[in-house]
């Protein structure tokens, strides 16, 4: 495993973080994770080198931080740094800050948090964290040693991200979503050069676009990828373009099998600050291109905005919209992808049943047009044009 700065602390950071947002789960629902499947996979890449677990209050469904806690208890605990975050969407007075971080540090089974993130910060989120004093209420926790380092994670535009950074001194860290097609978007690479430039250590997620930039890639991409002479697979590319940028910390990545596991740990192993080269940056900067041209929607799959009031399901549907996009060139394999949709996608699950009320879309971290998506799928898989 190798190891990064962690801003201005005197300790130092796995290249690989475990996101457990995506842990391995038994059927369909998202609270049911597979325990022991996910226990093994967390403390293999533990054992592995791995020494910072991140997690948060809302990831499947409350069982997240339960999970890692039980990962966690006795050795395992001495070994990692633990981050989780308070949710700022259930924060509507100064009473539920000790209520909900109480609670997390029951689930976790642990006396401090070592990394706590104000959760998914934008405008309206830190109005309402400055409205409540959230930071004279997390400097008290710091300075009875509850919480070891203050950050936030972000989803808004690079000015709020400044804004927040310049307007108060005590941020230790940060956590942005970063990789190689979202360059402009959000803080983007703008704001990982100001955070860094701050002291601030930046923790990445979304790093493969939730799983986005893994999948089986179409010919015209994969046709760019064979150019390199390093061969890697299409996930480690976007891997390692962002453990590229020497202002990043750690890359967190939501794991869900325990093959995604050991082989990321082989490829931080391979990681490094300006370990790419010039014609390899150039074939990554081709790739994005490519992708934008085949209509490439930013859905990072982390069901922020389900459940849907009316019972769309969102994220099965962008994940074949963009299946759909990416093979515009051949009808054939297209006319497939809309059988695939007619198959597993149930009739009052479908893209006909968005009532356009935004409910999604104001829930979105990636502040994605969803119903507009959603009518377009619909044109594509249903004739509804």
């Amino acid at each position: 495993m190798k190891y990064r700065k962690f801003g201005k602390l005197n300790w130092k950071v796995s290249a690989l973080g475990f996101g457990c947002m995506r842990l391995p789960v038994i059927g369909e629902d998202r609270s049911n994770i597979n325990e022991d499947e996910a226990t093994k996979m967390i403390r293999f890449a533990i054992d592995h080198g791995l020494n910072y677990v991140d997690s948060a209050y809302g990831y499947h469904r409350g069982k997240s931080e339960v999970l890692v806690g039980k990962v966690l208890k006795g050795r395992y605990r001495e070994k990692v740094r633990v981050a989780t975050k308070m949710p700022m969407f259930r924060v509507n007075s100064k009473a539920d800050l000790d209520k909900n971080f109480n609670e997390q540090l029951n689930r976790l089974q642990t006396g401090h948090i070592d990394f706590y993130l104000l959760h998914g910060l934008n405008k309206g989120t830190w109005t309402k964290a400055q409205d409540l004093d959230v930071l004279d209420w997390a400097e008290k926790n710091v300075a009875d040693d509850r919480i070891k380092c203050l950050g936030f994670s972000f989803h808004d535009e690079y000015n709020v991200f400044k804004d927040i950074i310049d307007r108060y001194d005590g941020w230790t860290f940060c956590q942005i979503q970063y990789n190689y097609m979202d360059t402009e978007y959000q803080a983007g690479t703008k704001g990982l050069k100001y955070a860094a430039s701050k002291g601030l250590a930046v923790v990445v997620m979304e790093p493969i676009a939730g799983g986005m930039l893994a999948v089986t890639p179409p010919t015209e991409i994969q046709a760019i990828w064979d150019e390199a002479e390093v061969k890697r697979t299409p996930a480690e590319w976007a891997l390692q373009w962002v453990w590229n940028h020497p202002e990043v910390s750690v890359v967190l990545s939501g794991m869900s099998t325990m093959e995604q596991v050991v082989e990321n740990v082989k490829a931080a192993d391979r990681s490094g600050p300006n370990m790419l080269s010039d014609k390899e940056l150039e074939l990554v900067s081709r790739v994005r291109e490519e992708y934008l041209k085949f209509g490439f929607i930013g859905c990072t799959s982390c069901r922020y905005c389900m459940p849907c009031p009316h019972g769309v399901g969102i994220p099965e549907i962008f994940a074949l919209y963009n299946e759909y996009s990416r093979k515009r060139e051949d009808p054939k394999a297209q006319q497939e992808v809309i059988n695939k949709y007619s198959e597993s996608i149930p009739s009052e699950e479908g893209a006909k049943k968005c009532a356009k009320c935004r409910e999604c879309e104001e829930k979105c971290p990636q502040q994605l047009p969803i119903c507009n998506l959603i009518t377009r799928a619909a044109g594509i898989f249903e004739g509804n044009g």
